[in-house]
């Protein structure tokens, strides 16, 4: 009966024991599956880590080497909402951004740079080699048709001829007088740049020194033909003027002013190296200028401070530009498509601006321009400083007015444009 006693308590005891390890097997089943799980996010959390710094790292080499973009598009993009009628913005496509090179898209932000440096700027790119209208067409293809109001098939034709111009009065002349107007001072230039040397924007200080030199040199024909000479601002230059000299020719409106001063050709890189590779020609009567290494390698222009014919103007630079142009060694930069190739594309085509100082005190009596602009827009005029673009009007309202037009339309348009301008505007005025 003992023996059977004990059996018994045995066999409870066993039955126990069983019973009491489940709950235990259950407990240590969860802890090896929570530990497991814990490894797992462990691991997950270090390999997440891990590929963040690897992330990290790529963009500081990226950064290192220039082609890290992230921050340029960041910019770009908050200009666009902040600022749209900024057009190298505006027409700045990512996704034709992403099917350039890495040297390309560092070249196509530096043409915009002027416009992400300078939200406000109206137009925002300059071109920085010739080149480049070609090389970058969908971006400055959208641009030039945003801007000149052209298709994207056009072609520009160079013509000097006025025979047949829409505008022209039927004496063929372009006398102010015949408007109204006294004499005034009248100035018509073209943009032109050498094929051999990067564009203003992307020269070194030894390709600015260089041009000019060669720009010097070559005007030993113009000197023998129009008198005068050559003015340069690079120290050390056999030609080079002090300060004084310069200011003389600034107020005199031969030389233009300090460029570092403006921050959209500085932040261009137009500015540069100042005053470097920069000068200007003038001939012995006054009245025939060559600006060098301004936002073109050359401005040639011919002005007269009391004229009454605009065609005077007109037919002397005609005369003068073929005289530069049969110069031995100087080829100018020209697209098939685009016409000649400034460095702005408000220039492209003719890089031609024909304008006048003329007075308009009634559409300027709060002492700025911006009445002016307003009346000049829809005459397809544009309205400056006496001194330029980003300049002050005269204190008695003269502003410096011209077509805006450049780009598809001939060089004898752009003058009859001009004459058609100043009518119109004279009427605006008389009636402010």
């Amino acid at each position: 009966m003992a023996k059977g006693v004990i059996r018994r308590a045995q066999s409870t005891a066993a039955g126990a024991s069983r019973s009491a390890a489940v709950p235990v097997l259950v407990a240590g089943s969860a802890a090896l599956a929570g530990a497991v799980l814990y490894q797992e996010a462990k691991c997950e959390g270090t390999v997440m880590s891990y590929l963040d710094s690897i992330s990290s790292r790529l963009a500081n080499v990226e950064a290192a080497l220039g082609i890290n973009f992230t921050a340029d598009l960041e910019k770009i993009a908050a200009i666009k909402v902040s600022h749209p009628n900024n057009l190298a913005v505006k027409h700045f496509d990512v996704n034709y951004f992403n099917t350039l090179s890495v040297d390309q898209k560092k070249r196509l932000l530096q043409i915009v740079k002027s416009g992400t440096s300078n939200a406000d700027s109206g137009m925002g790119c300059y071109a920085m080699n010739p080149a480049d209208y070609d090389e970058f067409e969908p971006f400055f293809s959208a641009v030039l048709c945003d801007y000149h109001k052209v298709p994207a098939s056009q072609k520009h034709v160079t013509d000097w001829s006025l025979d047949g111009v829409k505008g022209l009065p039927a004496s063929g002349i372009l006398d102010v007088r015949e408007l109204g107007l006294p004499p005034l001072s009248m100035r018509v230039r073209v943009g032109r740049n050498l094929a051999d040397f990067p564009l203003p924007g992307a020269m070194t200080k030894e390709d600015r020194v260089s041009m000019e030199s060669k720009l010097s040199a070559a005007f030993d024909k113009l000197k023998a033909k129009y008198g005068g000479r050559y003015y340069s601002l690079t120290p050390g230059s056999p030609d080079f003027i002090n300060d004084d000299e310069y200011k003389a020719l600034v107020k005199a409106r031969f030389m233009f002013k300090d460029m570092a001063a403006d921050t959209y050709l500085a932040d261009a890189g137009i500015a540069s190296d100042w005053p470097y590779g920069r000068g200007c020609y003038v001939s012995g009567d006054e009245g025939f200028i060559i600006w060098v290494g301004e936002e073109d390698h050359m401005r040639i222009m011919c002005m007269n401070k009391n004229g009454a014919i605009i065609n005077d103007t007109f037919n002397r630079l005609k005369e003068s530009l073929d005289t530069v142009e049969s110069i031995p060694g100087l080829t100018f930069a020209h697209s098939a498509k685009y016409g000649y190739v400034t460095s702005c594309p408000t220039n492209l085509g003719t890089g031609m601006r024909a304008s006048v100082l003329m007075k308009i005190p009634n559409l300027c009596k709060d002492g700025t321009e911006a009445k002016a602009k307003v009346v000049c827009k829809p005459l397809g005029l544009g309205v400056r400083g006496m001194g330029g673009e980003h300049t002050a009007i005269g204190a008695d309202g003269t502003c410096d007015i011209s077509p805006t037009a450049r780009f598809c339309i001939s060089e004898a348009e752009i003058v009859t444009a001009l004459y058609t301008g100043v009518k119109n505007l004279k009427s605006a005025e008389d009636k402010a």
